[in-house]
């Protein structure tokens, strides 16, 4: 769509790689190289963390290697490689690539996931917590259970359409952030995800949290590898005075993980709450992110030299 072109496929580990063309100030035509699964320019799309250039097999040197001979072949005048581990032996290799090749490298952003160890007990990883993120997460279950009889469901295990659950975690979005997450173009995509992880050994958790029979919270969760991803969650905001049901349910999901042979840990991904980092709070392991450019025109990098001096 909108004139993406595939310049190398993904698979093993690696993610893929397309060019794009785009207006810089709706002027200037851009050549741009993109991980597939991210779009700096020109596309809204699901959002995908610790990209690679790696297969399981290849080595940093040998990835970066095999993508400089790429970027020789295919036309481009920036590229930009989001949401790579920062630390990793990867982008160090790809810095020095970049200054061989003399590319200037600006760093387009800066994040940080949040993962849960889930390899000890439930018990000790509450222990270790403060005292109100433990009241959040764990400890006013007593006040919700208290309120009418909870049931908690996955929705992919029972007959349910999952774009049903897709519209509840719409519907929460809406009534929280004045929006939906997901458009049509993502919800297909999505629905086809749940059905190709499966074959390649992941589990969809699309969990469902009811009070009396009424859906006040939902995660879409996805376990793969050992891990369970947090992807998305929605709840109802004003349920009741005291109680953080989003906060709330993660602590069940997180106790499920725990309780999971085989599971090591829950990984929540990037990214920050509405009006608090509740992530850092929860976590017990950090991973920072990077997101780099490469530039080549030379009308480009005076240009961000330029503005980064502003």
């Amino acid at each position: 769509e909108n004139g993406l072109k595939l310049a190398r496929s993904w698979g093993d580990g690696k993610s893929g790689i397309y060019t794009s063309t785009y207006r810089l100030k709706g002027f200037l035509p851009v050549r741009s190289v993109e991980l597939v699964g991210s779009s700096y320019r020109k596309i809204r799309s699901t959002r995908t963390e610790y990209n690679t250039f790696s297969t399981a097999s290849d080595t940093p040197a040998v990835a970066i290697g095999q993508l400089g001979k790429l970027m020789d072949k295919v036309p481009w005048g920036e590229a930009i490689f989001n949401d790579l581990r920062a630390d990793s032996r990867e982008v160090t290799e790809l810095q020095a690539l970049a200054r061989n090749k003399q590319w200037l490298v600006r760093v387009a952003a800066k994040d940080t996931a949040w993962k849960i160890r889930t390899d000890d007990s439930f018990g000790d990883y509450l222990k270790a917590r403060g005292r109100n993120t433990r009241l959040r997460l764990y400890n006013r279950r007593s006040v919700l259970e208290s309120l009418g009889s909870i049931s908690q469901v996955n929705v992919y295990d029972s007959d349910q359409d999952p774009r049903v659950f897709f519209g509840y975690l719409n519907d929460f979005h809406k009534r929280r952030w004045g929006k939906p997450v997901y458009g049509e173009k993502a919800l297909a995509f999505n629905t086809a995800f749940l059905k190709r992880v499966i074959s390649e050994g992941g589990e969809p958790q699309l969990l469902a949290l009811k009070s009396d029979g009424k859906l006040i919270s939902v995660l879409y969760n996805v376990k793969y590898q050992g891990c369970v991803y947090n992807l998305q969650s929605g709840f109802e905001e004003n349920f009741h005075p005291k109680l953080a049901i989003g906060t709330l349910h993660l602590g069940y999901a997180i106790e499920r993980a725990f309780q999971e042979e085989g599971t090591r840990s829950f990984d929540m991904l990037a990214g920050s709450g509405k009006n608090e980092n509740y992530k850092q709070r929860l976590a017990t392991e950090s991973e920072p992110l990077v997101s780099l450019m490469l530039v080549k025109h030379p009308v480009l990098k005076l240009l961000y030299r330029l503005k980064d001096r502003q």
